[in-house]
């Protein structure tokens, strides 16, 4: 009797330890699939459109998300893409400090990537 009862004490602990499990790999990944995807999609073309670029283009993306969370990958992907239109809102994200502070850690981020990967 007791061994059926370990045994069910080891299996509500494992199917409790289930979604603890899932949560901390949510957290650690907070990049949605289509964000990598499309990061993806950009390297290749920077790269070529080979296996080898997708791989390494994979490989980037993924160091990216363990040094940058992704909020603040957003907001130099956002900033990255504002500073391209002309006039003064395009120079609001050219010219600010925090808008710079944002490109920089992307741009570490990305060269760590490259290190890495490449």
């Amino acid at each position: 009797m007791r061994t059926v009862a370990t045994i069910f004490g080891l299996g509500a602990a494992i199917c409790a330890a289930g979604p603890i499990s899932s949560m901390r790999a949510d957290d650690l990944n907070d990049y949605p699939t289509a964000a990598r995807a499309d990061y993806v999609f950009g390297c290749m073309r920077a790269n070529g459109e080979t296996r080898r670029a997708l791989e390494q283009c994979a490989c980037s993306v993924d160091v990216i998300a363990t040094i940058l969370p992704y909020e603040r990958y957003v907001t130099a992907e956002t900033v990255l893409s504002m500073a391209q239109v002309p006039g003064t809102l395009g120079n609001q994200f050219r010219s600010t400090e925090s808008a710079k502070a944002a490109v920089d850690e992307l741009r570490r981020a990305q060269a760590e990537a490259e290190v890495r990967c490449f």
